[in-house]
Formats: C-alpha cells, sequence, structure tokens
C-alpha cells in the first residue's frame, strides 16, 4: 500500500475510535432485537401484509424467507430517475424467483439541479440530502425487512440513501444504478453555446436546442458531474455489483443486472450464511477507497461534504485534510467533461470501473481487503457483466485502458495529483477543483469584486463592469444563510471573462456544480459569511490570493486593519419564503458548516460519541 494512503486510513480510524465503537455497538443492538418479523406483534404482522398475494403472506408469516424493501428514487419529470419506474416490478420477480418476496417500502423525493440553476428551488437543494434520508428511513422503520435495495442516481439522492441504509447498518443493502443517458452533442458544444449566449451572440432559441441535444433521453446527463461521480463512488466502496454503474437504461445488461441485485441482496440477509449488512461493508477502508476514486477521475467537489456525512453516518470523522493528503498522493487518471472531451460512455467503453480499479489496486492507492456486496476483496471489480447466451456473467475486464486519451495509468497520468484540493488562509478554509483548469490558471491575485448574490454578478457582467482581472467575492451562500445553492449560473459568464483574457477567480461560501471546473473557485468557504466568518469582511477592491498550488487563500490586507473592520451583512428575507423554501427554515439553521457535511444529521459530538 501507498504509505499516504495507509496514513490516513490509520489516522481517520484513530481520529474515529470512540465513534466507530459505540456505531458498531449500536448496529449489533439492533441486529439482536431483529429485522427478523417475529419481533412485531400479530397485529403489526398482519398489517405488514395485508396487501400481499397469498403465497407473499404464507412466505411472510414463516419467518424463514427474506423480505427485500425497495427505497426508489422515482419520477418521470427527471431523466435520471425516469428508468426505475419499471425496477420494482422486474426486483419482485426476481426476488419471488429464489423464494424471497420484496416490497416496496417507499419513495424518495429527487430534485435537479440542472433544473432549478438559478432558480428558487435551488435552495433547497442541499438540504434535500437530509430530507431524503429521513424519508428513506421512515420507509425503513416498520421492521419488516431483511435487507433492502436503493434506487437512486443523482446529485443529493444517493448521499441521502446512503445516510439512510448506515442508520440501518445490520440490514444489507444493494445499489440500483440506472445508467447515463446515451451520448448527445458534445459537453465542450454545449458549453460554448452556453458562453455565447452569455455574451448576447446567440438567442434563446439556438440555446435552448443546444441544451435539448445534450439533454435528450432517459438517463443520468453524460458528463462527470455529481450524479456519475456518485455511481462511480459507490461502486468504488463495494455497493453496487461490479461494473453495473454506467450500464445504459433500457438495454438487456442493465435490466439482468437488476434482476442480479435483487437476487444477490437475499443472499446476504441474516436469513443466510453470507450474512453482509451495510454497517460492515462501509469501513474505513471502504471510506478511503471512495475518497481516493473520487480524487483519481477528478469528480465533483460536493463530496467533500457528501462523504464526509457518508462517514460521520458510519461512526467516521474526515475533514478536508484528509482530501488534501489523499489528493497529493493520488494521480489523475480519467479526463471526463468537463476535465476532458469524454463523457461518462466514453470513460465506459474506455475500459471504465475494471480498468480505473485495476490501476489503483496494483499501485496500492485503494485497498483490496474490503467486503462488498459481490464478495470479499475490491479485485472483483476489475470484472465486468456481459450476458452470454442471455446469461449474466463477469469475465475479467480489459488489463489496460482502451482509449488513453480518456483512462490514464498510474504510470502515465494526466497529472501527478488528484483533481480537488484544500485552500486556507485569513479568509478562511475552502476546496477547489483542479483537474479542468487550464495552465497558468491556477494562480491568480487580483483586486476583488463583491456580491451577495449570482444574480447581482449577472447584472454586472452584463453591464460591463467585470472586463478586467479580479476575484469575484459572492458571499451569503453557505448553509445556514440560504441552504448553499449552486452557483453554476457563474460559469458562462466567467468563463467569458477568462477567454477574453482576463484573470478571473471566484471565492465563495456557496457551492459550484459538479460539472464546473474551467475558472479557479474556492468553494464551500469556512466560516460563512451569515456566521461571522471571514469572508464578511472583505470589500470591494481588496487584493485576493487564490493559489492552487501551495494552497493559499489570502486577502492581502493589513491584519490589524482586516480584523477591525466591521462584518458585512445581509438581508435574506427573499431566500426564507417561497417555492416551500419557508418549510426548510428550522432546518437550515442547524446546518453545520461544509467541512462538517452541511449536515442537519449525526453532527454533534454528543451523538458521535454517546
Amino acid at each position: 500500500m501507498h504509505p499516504v494512503i495507509l496514513q490516513v486510513t490509520e489516522r481517520i480510524l484513530a481520529r474515529s475510535e470512540k465513534s466507530r465503537a459505540i456505531y458498531l455497538q449500536r448496529m449489533e443492538k439492533a441486529r439482536r432485537k431483529g429485522p427478523h418479523r417475529g419481533a412485531l406483534a400479530c397485529g403489526n404482522l398482519a398489517h405488514g401484509f395485508a396487501a400481499c398475494t397469498a403465497q407473499e403472506k404464507t412466505d411472510l408469516r414463516s419467518l424463514t424467507k427474506a423480505n427485500i424493501g425497495i427505497i426508489s428514487s422515482y419520477n418521470d419529470m427527471l431523466s435520471a430517475h425516469q428508468p426505475y419506474e419499471t425496477y420494482p416490478a422486474m426486483i419482485k420477480q426476481a426476488c419471488a424467483e429464489v423464494g424471497s418476496v420484496a416490497q416496496f417500502a417507499g419513495g424518495v423525493p429527487a430534485m435537479c439541479d440542472g433544473v432549478t440553476q438559478g432558480q428558487p428551488g435551488m435552495e433547497l437543494s442541499l438540504l434535500s440530502r437530509d430530507i431524503i434520508a429521513m424519508s428513506a428511513a421512515v420507509g425503513l422503520s416498520h421492521n419488516m425487512f431483511d435487507g433492502a435495495m436503493m434506487l437512486g442516481i443523482c446529485d443529493k439522492i444517493v448521499p441521502g440513501l446512503l445516510m439512510a441504509a448506515l442508520s440501518f447498518g445490520h440490514l444489507p443493502f444493494v445499489f440500483v444504478p440506472a445508467g447515463p443517458m446515451p451520448s448527445g452533442i458534445p459537453n465542450k458544444e454545449k458549453a460554448r453555446v452556453r458562453q455565447l449566449y452569455a455574451e448576447g451572440k446567440v438567442g434563446k432559441e439556438e440555446l435552448l436546442d443546444s441544451e435539448a441535444k445534450s439533454y435528450h433521453a432517459a438517463g443520468t446527463c453524460t458528463f462527470y458531474g455529481t450524479a456519475n461521480s456518485n455511481q462511480l463512488v459507490v461502486e468504488m466502496m463495494g455497493l453496487h455489483l461490479p461494473g453495473s454503474s454506467f450500464v445504459n437504461p433500457g438495454t438487456e445488461l442493465r435490466d439482468a443486472l437488476t434482476k442480479a441485485a435483487a437476487r444477490q441482496v437475499t443472499r446476504l440477509t441474516d436469513l443466510g450464511a453470507n450474512y453482509t449488512p451495510i454497517g460492515q461493508i462501509v469501513d474505513v477502508k471502504a471510506v478511503v477507497n471512495g475518497i481516493v476514486g473520487l480524487l483519481a477521475t477528478g469528480g465533483s467537489t460536493n463530496h467533500t461534504m457528501h462523504l464526509v456525512a457518508v462517514a460521520r453516518s458510519a461512526g467516521f470523522i474526515v475533514n478536508w485534510d484528509d482530501f488534501e493528503d489523499l489528493s497529493k498522493a493520488t494521480p489523475l487518471l480519467a479526463k471526463i467533461y468537463p476535465n476532458g472531451e469524454a463523457d461518462v460512455n466514453h470513460f465506459h467503453q474506455a475500459g471504465g470501473m475494471s480498468v480505473l480499479i485495476r490501476e489503483l489496486l496494483d499501485a496500492g492507492l485503494v485497498h483490496e481487503d474490503v467486503h462488498t456486496v459481490a464478495g470479499y476483496g475490491l479485485r472483483r471489480y476489475t470484472q465486468v457483466p456481459e450476458l452470454q447466451n442471455g446469461e449474466l456473467v463477469w469475465v475479467d475486464g480489459p488489463a489496460k485502458s482502451l482509449d488513453d486519451k480518456v483512462i490514464s495509468s498510474v504510470a502515465a497520468p494526466f497529472k501527478s495529483s488528484g483533481g480537488v484540493h484544500v485552500l486556507s488562509g485569513n479568509i478562511g478554509r475552502g476546496v477547489i477543483k483542479t483537474s479542468s483548469l487550464r495552465a497558468g490558471t491556477d494562480i491568480v491575485e487580483a483586486p476583488a469584486v463583491v456580491f451577495s448574490d449570482q444574480h447581482e454578478l449577472d447584472a454586472a457582467f452584463k453591464a460591463g463592469k467585470l472586463d478586467k482581472d479580479c476575484v469575484v467575492v459572492v458571499r451569503f451562500q453557505g448553509p445556514k444563510a440560504c441552504g448553499m445553492p449552486e452557483l453554476h449560473k457563474l460559469t458562462p459568464p466567467l468563463g467569458v471573462l477568462q477567454d477574453r483574457g482576463f484573470k478571473v477567480a471566484l471565492v465563495t461560501d456557496g457551492r459550484m456544480s459538479g460539472a464546473s471546473g474551467k475558472v479557479p473557485a474556492a468553494i464551500h468557504v469556512t466560516p460563512e459569511a451569515i456566521e461571522g466568518g471571514a469572508i464578511a469582511r472583505i470589500q470591494d477592491g481588496d487584493m485576493v490570493r487564490v493559489n492552487a498550488q501551495t494552497g493559499e487563500l489570502q486577502v492581502l490586507v493589513d491584519a490589524a486593519e482586516f480584523n477591525a473592520r466591521p462584518l458585512a451583512t445581509c438581508d435574506m428575507s427573499e431566500s426564507y419564503y417561497g417555492m416551500g423554501r419557508e418549510i426548510f427554515g428550522g432546518l437550515r439553521t442547524v446546518l453545520t458548516g461544509a467541512e462538517q457535511g452541511a449536515c442537519s444529521l449525526f453532527t454533534t459530538e454528543e451523538h458521535l460519541n454517546g
């Protein structure tokens, strides 16, 4: 094993010794109490199977056959989730064929940052992760289930489902992807049209036509944003069947994998000899493997919060220093848009997960000795699924990349370090995505232009006020301020300024899309402005340094003067009502900072440490 990977693994384990022990004790106690339906009174059990068929009732009364809960994020407005419509019937049939039962336990909300980008609803996006976790927990709370299948794919849905699953860590879970849509127009072309629209060189019809050619069918978007980062990370953690993350929806192979996942979860329950609960799978090595996979592919910065929250759900305390050290040790092995021109379909065709995992394993960059839903050992994930005479089998994946412009090797990586780094200084701590930065853009030192709203920036851009070297500061966008909306709307105008030859960077306590990265952006800055963070002291004209090479995030003002400045304030009332936002007021006030996962669940040391 690479010494840095071992060192970070060991320090997370040491830091989390007490909290992880308490988690495991709680899970063992839950196991002793059931998932067995024998713990239910007769009236409880009768309610639980009242709508079942006669055969299913007989099976559930016997207490010897597994009952699998299905939690789904299905809706037919969002392309990524529309394929899940047919999954419950497939899962029920597959479970019945092996003598088990499956019941639809509940649905969870699934919103799309792509639809809500720049809209009021975006302020509910990050908050929805914790709502999803709570919704899934309600669905699983009936003590009817011996295991469960999680059907989710996009930005906040998978982390929320994973947090819920870990709160039922005594049960086995298999996560079930739906796959990406077929490739549309190249993502680079889509970005080009967006910038032309920002410059006023094309109209809305041309923009909509371009977007519709990109987002054109059922399945996830094909760029490497948070949704596809979710799938990669979950497979790295051993929670998908091997090679299942990026198989397109509506194919025979996709359906065969869904049925196989249903059969597999029945084999992992406490009713048989291969009991493998998710609390055992998600150990410190699986958490580190997930982070390394993310960094090796230049994945979404949103996971600097999501994986922190997920780890805490399993009793592990992870911080940004862990990300930074792992990133320095992890080479960049994939070029998927926005890190390159390929999309996730091209990544899959180049060997995808099997090649990536083989490279990382052979270089000692991930832990092989882990439990997975497919059995013991991550080496199992160097195999790929295929149909042979109608039967699903796994065969050895390619020994090396089938397209070295998309997937490289540890011996000849695209970059020597991973795609995410930590910044710190007198402004606070933040993260920056470096995997898709152009050469010469990783250091920006320029005067600040300060905004408290992304729409203010858009107006200033259109008025020509940003045609200069500048560090754009957008504050009061953090978790407690307004739910930490994604600010991807800023990408086209800032990209235009960069293309005009100006040195430009962004500093914000908000988020940027998993699909962004062209413009250097210090994001997730904590403490946030509304909590008294130093970002609230920055004034127009202050020289600001964003240095991704050294990790500096500094305002170049005399320390005494800077610290004596009053904190700026902002009227946030417009963010506290409308589009349902008033309902989330209480939740917003208890969110932790970005480095603690921007989370309302598993947040306190008292909870973690008993």
